[in-house]
């Protein structure tokens, strides 16, 4: 017979499981919108706006959909620190570069 305190247990780190899942789930869905944002823009429109080259930031978005894949589905030992830093990656990129770039 197993106790309460397990079953507790068990139940947090489900929930925490779930939770992480979640959240990287909705970083990898940001890093494929970066991905799909940057792919159609114009390669000129980069160096009018000073935002470095399409290739770096297709590089980088494509980089950030891939941590986000791993910290979703990879049992890695870093916990969530890859699908934040795809975030952070993906999120400069659709606050800072495609609004210049698409002016």
């Amino acid at each position: 017979m197993q106790s309460p305190i397990s079953d507790i247990w068990r139940f947090v780190l489900l929930s925490e499981f779930w939770i992480q899942f979640a959240f990287a789930f909705v970083c990898l869905i940001v890093a494929v919108v970066a991905l799909v944002k940057c792919i159609p823009k114009n390669a000129q429109r980069f160096d009018i706006a000073f935002k470095r080259t399409k290739g770096f930031w297709l590089g980088m978005t494509g980089g950030a959909v891939v941590l986000a894949l791993l910290g979703a589905f990879g049992s890695t030992p870093f916990g969530l620190i890859f699908p934040v830093a795809a975030a952070c990656m993906a999120m400069v990129y659709l606050t800072d570069v495609n609004p210049a770039v698409s002016e």
